[in-house]
């Protein structure tokens, strides 16, 4: 066995919180990661993993924060190193990539300038050469039309290609060590799966070592050959993957594999599966089963018919219209009290748009969209207000639809107060926080006082306090870890089962869709491709597209890593920009069975799509 590339001794890190009292972060981690060797550090947020990153790295700020024990890469101590010698260490035997590519772009400079920059930064080498190895890089990512996508900005890219460009930047000076920190936590499952083998195969080229840090315990089954578990700042556990995922010992390990969804565990179950609830202390797991039945058949909350939501693109010193944007084309659905319809589909393809429409959050371009009777489409200002008592949104960032400068309860009085209920907001405040699980005594506290998956629940709460009877979640749980997920998703059915209602559930993330929705639809550049019964679209999925999205869910099985993933070699979804005289062609859909109709596709999605 070769000897460790990375080698890290009791780290430990602690931060300055003031009056000269430090809080110990990372308390006394050791581990090596070896050459092509994949080792993965996995806990849910808060448990020191990417801050023990950011001090391999020397990028904690040295005058607020302490950091101690050994880092040796190869033969040198980093914690030692001079920050000009470090600096040349970063890029040249050790690079990062961290989770959002927009952060770490620069959005005023092209692609190319910022490749470039890295790269001479490193290298003495010519503009024109470092160009020639830019173009290279992209190539090896796997970026088609290198030379043209040199030039482009970065808001031209999509987030999986954004992705690919953070990583050749990391691969400008050949390092010996690649750390990425959640690289694929925000990307939908195909994009997702594509980065991984991406990682992979450059592993192989490159023979690189990478310390893979996430909380996706299937992205670890998929990638990792030995993983670390970390729970307050401490390994808890340590092993070879598949070891760990066949007979995990620590309490804290077993509760996370068990908060992780797996497609087909709802194979044949009709209604939504709740998810194990696990006591972190012991490990024990509770599986509660299917949710109760709440679907009332002879009553329709939402009928949307044809709506189609359309962007104008504008140029010119007139404003002339010279493309339109078909975000959402001539899609139609129902929608019962009690059922929980999930719009899946990757990002682009009109999922949120769609929802954003049906609330009037965007004006449709044409089309009815039906809640309780009322035309929402057609409704003027006065009687839109009154309709949306009705219906209220949950987003997928809680911090950022809370006001910072408000408390938790204004926060929930405020839509009670834009509808004149001022008498007993108060009470209806503690009422609703002990309803979502919190505490009444909370509507004292500031956003920043709560944990994300709080925030979410401050937010369901909100969503409540009027009553509604449609609830539109844009993915409310994708930025939260798998256990906070589990309950999250949990206090959701709990909430319909007692208050019948209905949940247009949009989200990227299959396996959770196929615990908590009764009907499927998904979508693919503004249009629905299949909708059915939860059970038929995946358990029978019949157009390309789903069969796709399917193919592309990590499972959380390391044996199962070494099956080829029936991926498109395309990474984008097709241009939704169209003409302004452009038609859109007349859609027919097949039915399969009760409820499971697929829209006919023609001979480009067998050679794009077929995933077979």
């Amino acid at each position: 066995m070769t000897s460790p590339i990375l080698n890290v001794e009791n780290l430990k890190v602690a931060f300055n919180v003031g009056d000269d009292r430090w809080r110990q972060i990372v308390h006394g981690i050791s581990f090596n990661v070896r050459e092509k060797e994949t080792v993965a550090i996995v806990g849910e947020s808060g448990s020191g993993k990417s801050v023990s990153a950011m001090a391999l790295m020397r990028l904690l700020p040295e005058q607020s924060t302490r950091v101690s024990g050994s880092v040796r890469l190869a033969d040198k101590e980093l914690l030692t190193l001079h920050e000009e010698q470090m600096r040349r260490v970063r890029g040249d035997d050790i690079a990062m990539i961290f989770q959002e590519p927009m952060t770490s772009l620069n959005p005023v400079f092209t692609v190319g300038f910022q490749l470039v920059e890295a790269i001479r930064l490193h290298r003495d080498i010519s503009r024109a050469d470092a160009r020639m190895e830019a173009k290279k890089l992209l190539e090896k990512v796997r970026i088609s039309d290198a030379d043209t996508r040199l030039d482009d900005y970065p808001d031209a890219f999509s987030g999986g290609m954004r992705q690919r460009v953070m990583i050749a930047m990391a691969l400008a000076c050949n390092p010996k060590v690649l750390i990425a920190d959640e690289p694929t936590t925000a990307l939908d499952v195909t994009i997702q799966a594509e980065i991984l083998d991406l990682i992979r195969t450059l592993q192989d080229e490159e023979r690189l070592a990478v310390l893979f840090i996430t909380h996706d315990m299937g992205v670890v089954a998929q990638i990792a050959d030995r993983t670390l578990v970390m729970y307050e700042g401490n390994i808890v556990e340590q092993g070879p993957t598949e070891r760990l995922f066949r007979s995990a010992e620590h309490p804290y390990t077993r509760a996370l594999l068990a908060a992780v969804p797996r497609l087909g565990e709802s194979a044949g179950h009709t209604r939504p599966m709740r998810f194990p609830v696990v006591d972190i202390e012991t490990g024990k797991v509770d599986s509660p089963g299917e949710s109760p039945d709440t679907v009332d058949d002879g009553r329709t909350v939402l009928e949307v018919v044809d709506l189609t939501t359309r962007y104008p693109i504008t140029s010119g010193v007139f404003n002339r219209v010279i493309l339109n944007v078909h975000a959402v084309e001539k899609i139609s659905f129902t929608l019962k009290a009690g059922e929980t319809l999930a719009l899946v589909g990757e990002s682009g393809c009109g999922k949120s748009t769609t929802g954003r429409s049906i609330l009037r959050l965007t004006q449709p371009t044409s089309g009815s969209v039906i809640v309780n009777g009322n035309d929402i489409v057609s409704l003027g200002p006065k009687q839109l207000r009154e309709a949306r008592r009705d219906m209220q949104m949950v987003f997928q960032d809680p911090f950022a639809s809370l006001n910072p400068r408000h408390t938790l309860g204004d926060a929930i009085k405020e839509p009670l107060y834009a509808h004149g209920f001022k008498k007993g907001a108060s009470d209806r405040v503690a009422d609703l926080l002990t309803r979502v699980g919190l505490t009444p005594d909370m509507s004292r506290r500031y956003p920043h006082e709560l944990s994300g998956g709080q925030r979410q629940r401050v937010c369901i709460a909100r969503a409540l306090a009027l009553e509604p009877k449609l609830i539109v979640a844009d993915e409310p749980v994708a930025a939260l870890d798998a256990s906070i997920k589990a309950k999250v998703v949990n206090l959701m059915l709990d909430l319909q089962a007692s208050m019948q209602l209905a949940y247009l559930f949009i989200s990227h993330d299959m396996a959770v869709v196929e615990r908590i929705s009764h009907r499927v639809a998904v979508m693919y550049l503004g249009e629905i491709v299949e909708i059915g019964p939860r059970s038929a679209v995946f358990g029978n999925p019949q157009h390309p597209y789903t069969k796709k999205l399917l193919s592309a869910v990590p499972e959380a099985d390391p044996s199962t890593r070494s099956k080829k993933r029936s991926l498109s070699t395309s990474t984008e979804l097709k241009s939704p920009f169209r003409s302004v005289d452009y038609r859109p062609p007349a859609r027919t859909y097949r039915t399969v069975s009760k409820g499971h109709q697929v829209q006919e596709w023609g001979e480009e999605w067998n050679k794009e799509f077929y995933c077979m």
